[in-house]
């Protein structure tokens, strides 16, 4: 139970870097197993849970993994002289 706390805090701020369209929320929901799963020994240090995640992110479920994926940028129209 003490560390599902934890892991609940910590999501809440290490996924920010992640796809900043999904609320925390979505976040916590998305990847609270996956911490608690794969990255336990990392609680509660933020920086540890991030690398850990991304450096397993192939055992990620796919809600979680998706979290990971950066937004896409907008494109460049390039100005065209006459």
């Amino acid at each position: 139970m003490k560390h599902s706390l934890i892991a609940l805090t910590c999501l809440s701020f290490v996924l920010a870097s992640g796809a900043s369209a999904a609320t925390r929320e979505e976040q916590k929901d998305a990847c609270q197993g996956d911490a608690l799963r794969l990255c336990t020994l990392a609680i509660p240090n933020e920086a540890k849970i991030t690398a850990c995640m991304k450096k397993k992110i192939d055992k990620l479920s796919p809600r979680c993994r998706a979290m990971f994926k950066p937004l896409p940028q907008p494109k460049k129209t390039e100005d065209k002289k006459s």
